[in-house]
């Protein structure tokens, strides 16, 4: 039998490929998000980690804001560097839209930086007096 056909017929747990290919720090973490019924393997609702998976399956999945929808490409032995594990799949989801009401700026959270801290001065000695009120 040639070798491409055995590497065809290879299965891998979903928990086990989804670690593999670095959408989740642990592989506990994507047993439980699995555990959890959040996983959908060629649009079934999966909800075993031990359910195998295979080359050209087609994995449906939320990831942090977002839904992910990949497709395996191949099967990984270990959990390599990131640009190995790019190679495992085929992202099928279009890129996340940006919110159009949000600045570009990160919101800072904490403590205000100097130029906030100036800015509300400005903003505060340029208001009118508001009769009394400290």
């Amino acid at each position: 039998m040639p070798k491409n056909a055995t590497e065809t017929c290879e299965k891998m747990r979903a928990d086990k490929w989804l670690w593999h290919a670095r959408f989740f720090k642990t592989r506990g973490l994507a047993s439980k998000l699995v555990q959890a019924g959040h996983l959908r393997v060629n649009s079934n609702r999966i909800k075993k980690p031990a359910h195998m998976v295979g080359i050209q399956d087609v994995l449906t999945f939320p990831q942090a804001r977002r839904i992910r929808v990949v497709r395996i490409l191949a099967l990984s032995e270990r959990r390599g560097p990131a640009h190995e594990a790019a190679g495992l799949y085929d992202d099928l989801a279009p890129e996340p839209v940006g919110n159009p009401g949000m600045d570009a700026k990160k919101e800072r959270q904490g403590r205000p930086s100097r130029e906030d801290r100036r800015a509300a001065i400005r903003l505060k000695s340029s208001l009118p007096d508001q009769g009394g009120l400290e």
